[in-house]
C-alpha cells in the first residue's frame, strides 16, 4: 500500500484526474494531511464516501508507529522511537527552550557514515526513509502539538541519518514542511545538517532556497577528521570549504559549522587556531558542542574550562561562535547520542 504522504500536491492531482475525478479534490486531501492533521480517513468529511473507501483501499495514511516515548523530568525535551512498516526504526526529538519549539527529524534508519563518536553510525546504515516519512515525522508531532494549541518553530535535519546521502528524498520533504499549503514553516526556520557530501552541497547551492546549511566538521585538519569521520577519507576539508564557500557565493546564506568536542582529542589551542585559520575567510559561524556519552565510545567531554579556552581563541581570530547546551542528553537524546531504540 502507498503511503499518501510519499505524494506532492501534483501527484495527488494527477492521481484523482487519472480516475475521472475533479482536481479540486487534491486540495481537500492536501489541507486534510497538513492543515487540519487528520489521522484517519473518516475524517476527510469533504470527500464521498464512496471514494474514501478507494484512497483507503490504496493509500496508508502514514507508515510510523510510535512505539516508545522518553522524556526528560523538566518536560522540555521528548524522544521518540517509531517503527515502520518494515520494522525498521528511527528517532526524533522534540525541544522546547523558550518560545521555540524545534523537531530534530531523522532522514535514514541508522546511518552509513560512521561517525567513531556518534551512537547512530555505530548501528550501521539500515534504509533511506522516503520524503514522506521524512515529513510524516513533523506531521505526527505538529498533531500532537495542536492538542496544546501549539505549533512547530524550526526543523533541524539532525536526526538519524546523512540527509545529503538521502537527497532527494530530504528534499522533497522541505517542500512540503515549507510549503504554503503544507506544514508552512518558514524556510529559514528549517536547518540541514549534512557531514560534508560536497556535490550535493553544490547542488543544494545551485537551488538557491532560503533553508539553513549546518556541517558537522568536528575537526580542522584532514588528518584528525579522518580518523573521527571515515567517509572524510574521500575528500579534503580544504575541498569541503571549497564547496562552503560556493555556497555562500550562490545563496549569501551564512554557513554553520558543528563541532563536537572530544577530552584530549580535538579540543586543543592549535586545534581553535587550526578551525579559525580555516574559516577566517568564509560568513560562518560555529557551534561547539561538548561530548554527549554513548555506550560504545569511551571519549569524554572536556572540561568547562578548555571549553571556554577553545571559544575564546576563535572569538580572538574573529569568529562567531556559540557554546551549544546539549539538551535532552540524559535520555540520550542528544547530538550523537540517537541509537534508533538499540542499546
Amino acid at each position: 500500500m502507498n503511503n499518501i504522504y510519499d505524494l506532492s500536491f501534483e501527484d495527488i492531482e494527477e492521481y484523482f484526474l487519472s480516475q475521472g475525478e475533479r482536481s479540486f479534490r487534491a486540495k481537500q486531501i492536501w489541507d486534510g494531511l497538513y492543515k487540519h492533521l487528520y489521522s484517519c480517513w473518516d475524517d476527510f468529511s469533504t470527500i464521498p464516501k464512496l471514494l474514501r473507501e478507494k484512497l483507503q483501499a490504496r493509500f496508508s495514511l502514514g507508515s510510523l508507529k510510535e512505539i516508545n516515548v522518553i522524556t526528560t523530568a523538566d518536560g522540555r525535551t521528548r524522544k521518540s522511537l517509531f517503527k515502520l512498516f518494515d520494522g525498521n526504526l528511527l528517532e526524533s526529538v522534540l525541544l522546547r527552550k523558550s518560545d521555540r519549539l524545534t523537531l530534530c527529524i531523522s532522514t535514514q534508519s541508522g546511518c552509513p557514515v560512521g561517525c567513531i563518536f556518534c551512537a547512530t553510525g555505530n548501528l550501521g546504515f539500515f534504509r533511506n526513509l522516503t520524503g514522506g516519512e521524512i515529513a510524516e515525522q513533523a506531521v505526527y508531532f505538529q498533531r500532537l502539538l495542536k492538542e496544546e494549541n501549539n505549533k512547530l518553530t524550526n526543523i533541524v535535519f539532525m536526526g538519524m541519518g546523512e540527509p545529503f546521502l538521502n537527497y532527494e528524498n530530504s528534499l522533497f520533504s522541505v517542500n512540503i514542511l515549507n510549503h504554503k499549503n503544507g506544514l508552512n514553516i518558514g524556510a529559514r526556520r528549517i536547518t540541514i545538517s549534512t557531514i560534508g557530501i560536497l556535490d550535493k552541497i553544490i547542488s543544494f547551492a545551485d537551488k538557491e532556497i532560503q533553508v539553513n546549511l549546518s556541517i558537522s566538521l568536528h575537526a580542522p585538519n584532514d588528518e584528525l577528521r579522518r580518523k573521527l569521520i571515515p567517509l572524510a577519507k574521500s575528500y579534503s576539508v580544504l575541498e569541503l570549504i571549497n564547496s562552503c564557500q560556493y555556497y555562500f557565493a550562490k545563496t549569501q546564506r551564512r554557513v554553520t559549522f558543528e563541532y563536537v568536542l572530544i577530552h584530549g582529542i580535538n579540543d586543543q589551542p592549535i586545534h581553535a587556531q587550526q578551525l579559525a585559520d580555516l574559516l577566517k575567510t568564509l560568513n560562518s559561524h560555529v557551534n561547539l558542542i561538548a561530548l554527549n556519552p554513548t555506550d560504545h565510545y569511551g571519549g569524554k567531554a572536556p572540561a568547562e574550562d578548555t571549553i571556554k579556552e577553545f571559544g575564546r581563541i576563535l572569538l580572538d581570530k574573529g569568529i562567531t561562535l556559540s557554546i551549544r547546551e546539549s539538551q535532552g542528553f540524559e535520555i540520550g537524546a542528544g547530538c550523537g547520542q540517537l541509537a534508533g531504540g538499540h542499546s
